[in-house]
This record gives C-alpha cells, structure tokens and sequence, in this order.
C-alpha cells in the first residue's frame, strides 16, 4: 500500500515538473516556432499515404523532367513521377535517420561519459583518448569511408552517424559527471553502500539527462545535414526515396544545367526548415537548462 502511495507522489511530482517545463518553453518564440515547424514534418511524415496524391514506386506518370502543371504541382522527375509524392515520403526518411542517428549517438557518448566521469584515473584516460581521436578526425570523410565501406543502406547510414557524433556528446557528459560525483548526495549514497551502478544510472544519470536532451535535439539536426550530404553523394539508400536522394537524382541528370528548380528547390528548402526547427527547439531548451541564458 505504502509503495502506490509512493508512486503516485511520484506521478504527481512528474506531472508538476513537465506542467513548469510547458509554461517555460512557451516564453520562447523560437522554440514555438521549431515545435511548430516539425509537427507540421511529423504529421506528414506519418500521413504520407494519405497526403501524397500518388506512390513513389509509381512511374511515367508525367512527361520527365517537366516543370509544375495540372496534376503536377511541383513537376516531375527524371523518370516521369510526382515529386510532390516523393517529398511527402522523403520526410519519413529523414526524420527517421535523424531521431535514430543522434538517439544512437547518445547512448554510446553518454555510456563513455558516465563511465568516463565516475570512475576517472585510467578507465577515464583510455575513454577519453579515444574520443579525442575520433574527435580530431575530419567527420565528413570518415563518414564517406564508412558509409562506402559498409555499402548503401539506411541503417548503415544511421550507424555511420553515430560512430562520428558520440564523441561530443561523451565529452559534454563527461565534465557534468566530473562536477555531480563531488555533490554531498553522492557522498552519502557511497556511505550507504550503493552500488556503482546504482549511483551512475539511479543519481547521475537523472541530474545528467536535461543537459544530454538538450544537445540530442542538436544532434538530430546535424544527422539529418549529414544523411541528406551523404545521399546527395550517392552513399546513402536507393530502396528508400529520402530528401537527400532527390538531390542527387536531380544532380545526376542535370536538373541544374537545365534550370529544373522545381525538383532542386522543394527538397532542399525541406531540409533547411526541418533542421531550423530542430536548432530552435535546442535554442529554447538549452535555455531551459541553462537559466543565465533565460535571464540574458
């Protein structure tokens, strides 16, 4: 009985927290914005089916290459299908890429720092080399190499995101540990006899998460910069039509030398939305995280 009781105060106590972090995000304009942009992203994402007046797999449904016409409102492509239809699907593609890319990429970064920043002395030595190493190599080559190595799939891609992008994250998580482990409330679970897995998943780890969520937001959105610079490159997945894929098509046959900026524009303005909601989502909770950023 005394445990429901618990779990309920708990509730309650969640409930005030998220109700205190709803009123807080919305005194930013920016935030509000980027949320508003990316649901839009999601929901079509999720509606594709419905929003997309054909399939992308469907073919020669328009002369190729033509501008915007009845039927048509952003033309056609090289092979005569609607690129209205294969922008509404690409967003599934890239926002799964760039959710996964950056979640992958926190758990391996945050595994390092927390490891990393409880332990130290040579455990933190060895982590931290070789994320100093990972860190020093240029990211988009290593990630061409990769990506060209492990050969075109959408979760070779996402892996290949996260291998480059968990070294920032470790080294964030790593100096919070650093400060956390000397708080009095560590000292005493020490003194209680806590295990070490206890007091970095049940103690640090909480107190480490608004910061971790703050910079994952971030990283969703150089995910999806890198997933759309790796397609355009021709490194990323035939099998699903992404934003970045309709870049390279475009490139690939010419869309530039004869002027089609119906099928150059539309994926391209997509991206840079999608990744400007993410970066105001990121502003307005580092603000949340950060006060003296509020207070400026």
């Amino acid at each position: 009985m005394v445990s429901i009781y618990k779990w309920i105060d708990k509730f309650h106590a969640y409930k005030r927290k998220l109700k205190d972090f709803a009123e807080v995000y919305r005194e930013s304009k920016l935030g509000m914005a980027g949320l508003g942009i990316l649901l839009v992203f999601v929901f079509m994402a999720i509606a594709a089916p419905i929003l997309a007046p054909h399939h992308p797999g469907e073919l020669w449904l328009g002369p190729p290459l033509h501008a915007p016409m009845e039927g048509f409102p952003l033309g056609t492509d090289e092979l005569g299908r609607d690129i209205l239809s294969l922008l509404i699907y690409g967003t599934h593609v890239s926002l799964v890429v760039g959710i996964l890319g950056a979640f992958l990429s926190v758990i391996i970064g945050s595994l390092v720092g927390l490891i990393a920043g409880y332990y130290g002395g040579i455990i933190d030595t060895i982590l931290m080399r070789i994320t100093d190493l990972f860190l020093i190599l240029p990211g988009l080559p290593l990630m061409i190499v990769l990506a060209a190595l492990l050969g075109p799939s959408m979760w070779n891609i996402i892996f290949v995101i996260a291998i480059v992008s968990w070294p920032s994250v470790a080294r964030v998580v790593r100096s919070q540990v650093l400060e956390l482990k000397e708080r009095p409330f560590i000292e005493a679970s020490r003194v209680a006899n806590a295990s070490d897995f206890r007091i970095i998943f049940h103690h640090i780890a909480p107190n480490v998460a608004p910061v971790v969520f703050a910079t994952a937001v971030l990283g969703i959105a150089n995910a999806i910069l890198s997933e759309a610079g790796l397609s355009f490159l021709g490194l990323g997945d035939p099998s699903h039509i992404s934003w970045g894929m309709m870049l390279h098509y475009a490139n690939e046959y010419g869309a530039l030398v004869i002027g089609a900026w119906w099928y150059l524009l539309p994926p391209g303005i997509c991206i840079i939305l999608l990744v400007l909601a993410f970066v105001f989502i990121g502003y307005a909770l580092d603000e949340i995280v950060n006060p003296r950023l509020r207070r400026r």
